[in-house]
């Protein structure tokens, strides 16, 4: 049985120079995969809205949303570090509601610890979270619950400017107690810097090679997402393909009568003509 990874040997993995690998998982059978492939972490993220539910964006997605795919995903990868993504609109309104949803985490779905977006906008959150006992995984650079804002989803810290914001936004979440941090889609040379900065484990989502480990979203890896792929992602199957190839071949099949064959039926155990006496009652 695999033993199951703690924030301390997440921490220790920084210490010791060894990457951290994790992906996006938001049901069952993906989590089982993925626990049977020895990935460190899962990320139950609130990209399921368009990986899973077909929303345009992550903003619709709700908290019983998150905690429905974070309590499949925990029964499939019973022995794999979890995190679950906190939604738009379950943190931002205030601590006390920060605190509220990040416990339904841990109380109903069993998670490890929590993720949220945003840089010192959220930091009160953040430390209300930890205070309560909860691990708490920080998400800067691109922050897909408020891309309105970033102008669409586009990479982040390209200019000094930016680049010193993230900085800042880093070392505060660290300081209000995270424990691990996330970038997104920011240059390798931002991320190492950060990386090297904090004492917290720093992986990277489209951030470069120079950081703690790399997460990448199951859809995306696995070619199972079609609407767009983002340029950092490294496509090592494509599984809609798959399906929709089977799919096309099942229909042949199936108008073709090719399909079921009989060895894909149950045949009666007592004899046709007892079926068919049977048959006439009826008639």
């Amino acid at each position: 049985m695999v033993k199951k990874k703690t924030i301390l040997d997440l921490e220790e993995m920084k210490k010791k120079g060894e990457k951290a690998t994790w992906i996006t998982a938001y049901d069952f059978p993906m989590a089982s995969f993925a626990e049977q492939a020895g990935l460190d972490m899962i990320l139950v993220g609130d990209s399921l809205g368009m990986v899973v539910l077909g929303y345009k964006g992550t903003v619709p997605v709700t908290m019983d949303d998150c905690i429905s795919h974070c309590q499949a995903v925990r029964r499939g990868a019973p022995n794999t570090f979890v995190v679950g993504d906190m939604p738009f609109g379950s943190y931002q309104v205030s601590d006390e509601d920060a605190v509220v949803n990040a416990c339904r985490f841990l109380k109903e779905a069993d998670m490890d610890a929590i993720k949220l977006e945003g840089g010192r906008r959220v930091i009160s959150k953040i430390k209300a979270i930890s205070d309560a006992g909860i691990v708490v995984f920080g998400h800067i650079g691109l922050t897909p619950q408020s891309s309105g804002q970033q102008g669409g989803f586009k990479a982040q810290g390209r200019d000094v400017g930016s680049a010193r914001e993230l900085i800042v936004d880093a070392i505060q979440i660290q300081e209000a107690g995270a424990r691990a941090l996330l970038l997104e889609a920011v240059p390798p040379e931002l991320t190492e810097f950060i990386a090297k900065k904090l004492s917290i484990p720093v992986y990277s989502i489209g951030a470069g090679l120079p950081c703690d480990g790399q997460l990448m979203i199951c859809g995306d890896m696995l070619g199972m997402f079609q609407a767009f792929t983002p340029k950092f992602v490294k496509k090592y199957a494509s599984v809609a393909e798959v399906i929709t190839n089977a799919f096309k071949e099942y229909v042949d099949d199936v108008k073709n009568e090719r399909f079921p064959e009989d060895k894909h039926v149950y045949h009666a155990k007592d004899s046709m003509e007892d079926f068919e006496k049977m048959f006439k009652e009826f008639e």
